[in-house]
């Protein structure tokens, strides 16, 4: 029987149909702008985002190490981010490595923080003994937090906080086309007043490599620099592009299966015995619930071919993905009736 892999939408494989995109792709060399599915996906992507330019990346990790480096000037500069953000627990420090960055965590509900925690986190201009507040960095879906989708209005509140004092203003858009679908508002309306943002396509839209990190002409072109300084020369890239460009025609509206998915898993979790979870608050297709023992849970789920992820001391997570229908769903929460039953 097939693994029902609730482990992360990171889990997902590409498609018969995407598979047979990238097969017939034409490529050419991406550093000299001579692959058409790169230049394609780079332009949809930076019009999707409402911006100038855009470029391709291995990851969404290295999206986000770019960006700090764009935005952090070498000599104490402070991003303002969410203590559970991705820069934080799941980048091997690498915004202090490679950019210098000095972090302020926020610790606020939901992953989400407001304009005034903004400027409550500011430093004191001119103050040689601290650090230089100079980037807001938000996490659009919050990952750790639930899957949760910031509003709007939240983000212009952040958005003018760091105007009005001179900072500039990162989206971590590992799952921006989740929020876009669960909320109906358009991507570049969520992005709009930021320097930077990027979209994943490794995670809900189900291609095997890359995302986009899109921003201003010359923000993107000193961002060329720094791909080739990490050792980013793609090549003939088109291969993996045209599966992210099938993605983007194919595996966007789907994402509401996922959605609706995640909420039958989260009612069928709260009627579970030592389960804590309210399904309410399942907004997009993360999943994170308590139990007493996370790590002896999901030792037990492994074991019915059902995978899920402890994430903290009393908390697992599990995500919905396009590899994971309907049955997989009851499948999951057969093998938690049994355990828990036990």
């Amino acid at each position: 029987m097939a693994l029902v892999n609730l482990y992360s939408d990171t889990q997902t494989r590409p498609t018969s149909a995407m598979r047979t995109a990238m097969a017939e792709a034409e490529v050419g060399d991406e550093q000299r702008f001579e692959d058409p599915q790169v230049t394609e996906l780079c332009s949809r992507v930076a019009a999707l985002l409402g911006m100038e330019a855009a470029v391709f990346l291995p990851s969404g990790t290295m999206c986000n190490e770019i960006a700090f480096r764009l935005h952090i000037r070498p000599g104490g500069d402070e991003a303002i981010l969410h203590r559970r953000s991705h820069p934080i627990i799941a980048e091997a420090g690498g915004p202090a490595a490679f950019a210098g960055a000095m972090m302020y965590p926020l610790d606020t509900p939901l992953g989400m923080f407001t304009g005034e925690d903004v400027r409550r986190a500011l430093r004191r201009p001119g103050d040689r003994y601290a650090p230089r507040s100079r980037l807001v960095c938000v996490e659009q879906t919050t990952n750790m937090s639930g899957g949760r989708v910031w509003p709007l209005e939240q983000l212009r509140d952040v958005v003018e906080a760091a105007r009005d004092a001179g900072l500039r203003l990162h989206m971590d858009g590992a799952r921006l086309m989740n929020a876009v679908v669960a909320s109906g508002v358009p991507a570049a309306e969520m992005t709009r007043g930021f320097d930077t943002a990027w979209l994943d396509f490794t995670k809900g839209l189900g291609a095997p490599l890359g995302a986009v990190l899109a921003g201003s002409a010359e923000l993107i072109d000193e961002a060329w620099r720094y791909k080739q300084m990490l050792g980013g020369a793609l090549r003939q890239a088109g291969i993996v592009a045209a599966g992210a460009l099938y993605a983007l025609d194919h595996h966007v509206d789907r994402l509401a299966e996922d959605h609706a998915r995640a909420r039958r898993l989260a009612e069928g979790l709260a009627a579970l015995p030592g389960v804590t979870i309210d399904p309410s608050t399942v907004e997009t297709n993360i999943v994170i619930f308590e139990h007493d023992d996370p790590g002896g849970l999901c030792a037990k789920l492994e074991a019915h071919e059902v995978r899920m992820g402890a994430v903290g001391p009393r908390q697992v997570r599990a995500v919905t993905h396009l590899d994971v229908d309907d049955d997989g769903i009851q499948r999951a929460l057969d093998a938690l009736e049994r355990v828990s039953a036990r």
